[in-house]
């Protein structure tokens, strides 16, 4: 199915039957972070009766027990760091958005690896006019997929890198990373907290998406994003990020 989109004074198409999925689902041994113990997926067990077709049941019937910040791609709003813990599913009420694929090489900062400013300036211009910012760092390894990156100091950004994005209004990043702030920072979460304004003023509506994973063969360039979660009245959630390419008419 073909939709004719307008961006930037040029005319392109894209075809809704041939999605790009850069998500990570939620399964026992998948990715991790936070020190949180694995996914756990079990059938119920329930006055003798067990929620397993294999032990006799009519259907499967399992319960899953996992943290969206920590088992998959996610989803969050500034819930995540507010007192008024504002919920994704009524912060985030629209799903398609004009966004930018960019693959950046972190540098070595001390002990760590970061994103700076000019790193997102070399790949991002002042007026390219997008709603969202999908952000692919290199090496791309398959193993990110599974990777457990509790006490790894993973690259992040700096507040620098982040207040930029949010002053290019941008609305919507999404990263292949546990989270935009150092694993360790003390609680400071500065890039989180400059994303999103705080403590000035609150970018409503505005999320982040950690832990994605663009293959090697997705290009560098502008796709058309369909951010889709699961309705949890919570500050994140599981979510499925598609990207859907543009062609010029």
């Amino acid at each position: 199915m073909l939709v004719s989109i307008t961006h930037n004074n040029h005319q392109y198409t894209s075809d809704l039957m041939r999605p790009i999925d850069i998500s990570i689902p939620i399964k026992s041994g998948g990715v991790g972070a936070w020190n949180m113990p694995d996914v756990s997926i079990s059938p119920v067990s329930l006055d003798g009766w067990i929620g397993d077709v294999e032990a006799g049941s009519a259907v499967n019937f399992n319960n899953i027990l996992f943290n969206p910040h920590a088992h998959a791609t996610h989803t969050e709003c500034l819930g995540h760091i507010t007192k008024d813990k504002e919920s994704l599913n009524n912060e985030l009420r629209q799903f398609f958005f004009i966004a930018k694929l960019i693959s950046i090489m972190p540098k070595k900062h001390n002990k760590d690896c970061v994103i700076t400013r000019s790193i997102i300036d070399q790949k991002l211009l002042k007026n390219e006019n997008i709603d969202a910012l999908v952000i692919r760092t290199l090496p791309n390894t398959e193993n990110k997929i599974s990777k457990n990156y509790s006490n790894t100091n993973p690259p992040f950004l700096l507040k620098s890198a982040a207040e930029h994005i949010a002053n290019l209004n941008i609305k919507h990043l999404l990263i292949d990373l546990p989270s935009v702030d150092r694993e360790k920072d003390e609680g400071k979460l500065s890039a989180h907290k400059a994303f999103w304004g705080l403590p000035a003023q609150k970018r409503n509506g505005s999320t982040i998406t950690e832990l994605i994973y663009v293959p090697n063969e997705v290009a560098d360039g502008y796709y058309l994003l369909n951010l889709q979660f699961v309705p949890f009245q919570n500050d994140a959630s599981p979510s499925r990020p598609l990207l859907f390419e543009l062609q010029k008419k």
